[in-house]
C-alpha cells in the first residue's frame, strides 16, 4: 500500500466524506467558471464587434449626423467621443487626422499594424474586425472602411474606427470577483454544513462502536437501537444485533460445552478410577501374599473380572456417544413399534421374572383435542394390576351385545395400512405370529413365541383393518431397541422390586408422532431432576452410589439415539405415582425414499 494511501486511511470517516465532498464541489465549480468564462469572454467581444461593424456602416452613429453628408470635414473625426478611437489614414497607410487629441500617443493604437490592402476593399461583403495593440500592449478591435464611400468630394482616405478590450477584460474580471467570492463561500458553507451532516448521520455509528467495545470488554447483553430500520446504519444495526446474538448463543454454548466437558472428564475419570483402583488393589494383595487360600484368590478374580466388565461397559457407553455425536449415518428401515414395545416387555420379563410386566393396546390420538396422557392409571391404582373380568352375559343377552357395534369404535380413520401393507410385513394387532388381539383392551399379555412357521409354508395373508393406524416408524431397528431397553433398565434399577412397569404404544395422528412410552409407579422423577437426568454421567443419587450398577450414561445414550432419529424423550409424570418415559419419534405416513429415489423395502 503506498504511502499516499497510507495517509488518507489516517483521517477518520467523518474526515474523509467531508473532504470528498468539499473536493468534488470545489471542482464542479471550477468547471463551471472555467466553461463559463470560455463562454461569455467571446459573446462580449463579439458584441463589441458587432458595434463596430455598425459603426462602420454609418459613422453617423460615432461622429456625427454629417458623416453621410457632402458637409463632412476633418473636424467631425477631432471631435468623436471617446472611448472610441477615430482616425483617418491615406492610401499609404499615414495618419492624416484622429481624435487623439490631449492624450499620450504612447498609448495610442498603433494603425502600422493595419493591413490597408485587404480593409480598404470596396467589393468586400462585410466589414472584417482586426486586432490592434497599443504602446503598452493592451488590445484593440478595429474596424476599417474607404471614407471616399460617404463624402468623396471632401474627404479621402481610410476611416479608422477602434475600441479597447479593456471593457471586456473589466466585465471579465468582475465576473471572476463575484464568481470565485461566491464559490469560497460557497466550498466554506458546504464543508461546515457536511460535517453537521456527516457527523448526525454517522452519529449511529459511534454508538456501534461504543456497542462493539463494550460487547468484546464482556458485556454480552449489549445491543444496538434499531430506530431507524430503513436506513443503512439501520440496517448494519439489525445485522449487527443478530451477529451479536449468535455470538452470545455461541458463547453461552461454548461455556456450557465447557462446562459439560470438564464435568464429563471429571466424571469419565472417577467413574474409571474406581475400578482401576479396585483391580490394583486385589493384584497388590496377590503379590503381598494376603490372598492366601484358594477361595480368597477366586473371590479376588471375581472381583476383578466384574470391576474390569464394568469399566469395559463405561468405555463402551462413551463410545458410543462420541460416535453418536458425530452424525454418522446409521441403516434405517421401517420399524412397526408394537412388536417392538412386545419385544422389549419379553425381555424385561426374562430379566426380572418378579416384575409384571405388560404391553398395553395401541391408542390412536386422532384429534388436538384428544388429551395425551399417560395411560398407568387406566389399570386401576399403583400396584393393582389384576384385570377384572367381564361378567357373563346371559345367551341371549351375549348374542344381543356381539350384534351391537361397540360405541366408542372410531370410524373413519387414516386408510394407511392399505397404503403401506405391500411395504410392511405386518400391520396388524395381533399376536408376533398372526394371533388375534385379545378381547378386553386392557392389556396385551406376554406369552412365550409359538413355534416358527415351516420354511416352505405359505405366508399368511396381510389383514387390512381398515380401522387401525399402525405405529410406524424409519430408523434404525438397534438403537431404537436400545433405547427402549435402557428406559426400562433405569426404570428396574430405581424403582422397588415387584413395582410393575407397562409399555404403551400411541400414534398421535395431528402431530404426526409415534409413541412408545415407558410406564413405571415408583417414586417418580421431581422437577429439578428432570433437568438434567438426561445429562451425561448425572445420577439422582448425589452420592453417586454405584449399587445400582450404572455408570449415568444410559439416558445421556437414550437422548442421542432420539437427537439421531429426529425424536425426542421426555419424562412426565404417571396420575398415582410415577414416572412415564415417552420416545416421541416421526410417524411415518408413506414409504420412505433413499437417496437413489428408490422406495425403502
Amino acid at each position: 500500500m503506498s504511502k499516499r494511501r497510507l495517509r488518507w486511511n489516517q483521517f477518520s470517516l467523518r474526515n474523509q466524506l467531508t473532504i470528498v465532498n468539499v473536493v468534488l464541489l470545489a471542482f464542479s465549480l471550477i468547471v463551471a467558471g472555467t466553461g463559463t468564462t470560455l463562454l461569455l469572454r467571446p459573446t462580449l467581444v463579439g458584441q463589441l464587434d458587432a458595434n463596430l461593424r455598425s459603426i462602420a456602416a454609418d459613422p453617423s452613429l460615432v461622429i456625427g449626423s454629417e458623416a453621410n453628408s457632402g458637409q463632412f470635414t476633418y473636424e467631425y473625426i477631432r471631435t468623436a467621443p471617446q472611448p472610441y478611437y477615430v482616425a483617418v489614414l491615406d492610401d499609404q497607410g499615414r495618419l492624416l487626422v484622429d481624435n487623439w487629441i490631449g492624450r499620450p500617443r504612447s498609448i495610442a493604437p498603433n494603425t502600422d499594424e493595419l493591413g490597408l490592402g485587404q480593409s480598404v476593399d470596396p467589393d468586400a461583403p462585410t466589414y472584417p474586425i482586426e486586432e490592434i495593440r497599443d504602446g503598452l500592449g493592451a488590445p484593440w478591435r478595429v474596424v476599417t472602411v474607404r471614407e471616399d464611400q460617404y463624402a468623396a468630394d471632401t474627404v479621402s482616405g481610410t476611416l479608422v474606427v477602434a475600441m479597447p478590450l479593456s471593457s471586456v477584460n473589466a466585465t471579465m474580471a468582475s465576473f471572476l470577483a463575484i464568481f470565485f467570492g461566491f464559490g469560497l463561500s460557497v466550498l466554506i458553507f458546504a464543508a461546515a454544513l457536511t460535517r453537521l451532516l456527516v457527523s448526525a448521520t454517522l452519529q449511529p455509528l459511534r454508538k456501534v462502536e461504543s456497542t462493539a467495545m463494550a460487547f468484546a470488554a464482556g458485556d454480552y447483553d449489549q445491543r444496538l437501537p434499531e430506530a431507524t430500520p430503513n436506513t443503512e446504519v439501520g440496517r448494519l444495526s439489525r445485522a449487527l444485533n443478530t451477529m451479536l446474538g449468535r455470538i452470545d448463543s455461541a458463547l453461552d454454548e461454548r461455556d456450557r460445552t465447557i462446562t459439560q466437558m470438564r464435568r464429563f472428564v471429571g466424571d469419565a475419570s472417577h467413574e474409571l478410577r474406581t475400578p482401576l483402583v479396585t483391580v490394583r488393589g486385589y493384584a497388590e494383595l496377590y503379590r503381598m501374599g494376603a490372598l492366601d487360600d484358594s477361595e480368597k484368590v477366586d473371590g479376588a478374580m471375581d472381583r476383578i473380572e466384574g470391576e474390569a466388565k464394568r469399566m469395559g461397559g463405561l468405555v463402551e457407553d462413551l463410545l458410543q456417544l462420541a460416535r453418536l455425536d458425530e452424525d454418522r449415518e446409521m441403516p434405517k428401515d421401517v420399524i412397526d413399534l408394537e412388536p417392538l414395545a412386545e419385544d422389549s416387555a419379553m425381555d424385561t420379563n426374562a430379566q426380572a421374572p418378579n416384575r409384571r410386566v405388560r404391553v398395553l393396546p395401541v391408542r390412536v390420538v386422532e384429534t388436538e383435542d384428544d388429551e395425551y396422557d399417560p395411560r398407568g392409571s387406566a389399570f386401576g391404582r399403583p400396584g393393582d394390576f389384576d384385570v377384572e373380568e367381564e361378567p357373563e352375559l346371559p345367551p341371549e343377552d351375549s348374542a344381543s351385545a356381539e350384534d351391537e357395534p361397540a360405541a366408542e369404535e372410531p370410524r373413519n380413520r387414516f386408510r394407511l395400512v392399505r397404503a403401506l401393507a405391500p411395504k410392511f410385513p405386518r400391520l396388524r394387532r395381533g399376536g408376533r405370529n398372526g394371533a388375534a388381539e385379545p378381547e378386553s383392551a386392557a392389556e396385551t399379555e406376554i406369552v412365550p413365541p409359538a413355534a416358527p412357521a415351516p420354511v416352505d409354508a405359505p405366508e399368511p395373508p396381510i389383514e387390512e383393518d381398515e380401522g387401525e393406524i399402525p405405529a410406524m416408524i424409519y430408523g434404525n431397528s438397534d438403537k431404537v431397541r436400545q433405547a427402549v431397553q435402557n428406559i426400562v433398565g433405569n426404570a428396574l434399577r430405581y424403582t422397588p422390586d415387584g413395582t410393575p412397569l407397562e409399555l404403551g404404544v400411541v400414534v398421535d395422528v395431528p402431530r404426526k408422532l409415534a409413541t412408545i412410552e415407558v410406564i413405571d409407579h415408583g417414586d417418580g422423577v421431581t422437577e429439578e431432576e428432570r433437568q438434567k437426568i438426561f445429562q451425561r454421567f448425572w445420577r439422582a443419587d448425589s452420592s453417586r452410589n454405584r449399587d445400582t450398577g450404572g455408570t449415568g450414561l444410559g439416558l445421556a445414550i437414550v437422548s442421542a439415539i432420539m437427537q439421531a432419529h429426529e425424536g425426542s424423550v421426555d419424562v412426565v409424570d404417571t396420575p398415582g405415582g410415577g414416572a412415564t418415559f415417552r420416545l416421541q419419534f416421526p410417524l411415518l405416513t408413506s414409504p420412505p425414499v433413499d437417496e437413489q429415489g428408490s422406495t425403502a423395502q
